[in-house]
């Protein structure tokens, strides 16, 4: 089982959206890839409540049976597309993958 964690640090104001409204907007579109990619076996995405300046904004926790599943995952167009507007929105993002 592969473990899929990334966190994003969003800018104040993007794409027309405040940060609050992008963090719903990817939580949204992210969650709804499990209707579509098979490779997810889990998938969840939190909103942060905490105020710290060292906090993060958006996080996601996923699973994967195999590394290429979690790959055919990341390569997905509709993965992709979603990818791409976090990438205009983001200040900052950190990723960890492991295997269990």
């Amino acid at each position: 089982m592969i473990k899929h964690i990334v966190a994003w640090k969003l800018k104040k104001e993007s794409e027309g959206n405040n940060k609050e409204e992008n963090a719903k907007i990817i939580k949204s579109k992210l969650e709804a890839l499990k209707e579509t990619i098979t490779e997810i076996k889990h998938i969840e995405v939190g909103i942060n409540i905490n105020n710290s300046d060292v906090a993060y904004d958006v996080v996601l926790y996923s699973e994967f049976e195999t590394l290429e599943d979690l790959e055919k995952y990341q390569k997905h167009p509709e993965h992709v597309k979603i990818a791409e507007f976090i990438g205009k929105v983001k200040e900052n993002r950190i990723v960890v993958d492991y295997k269990i």
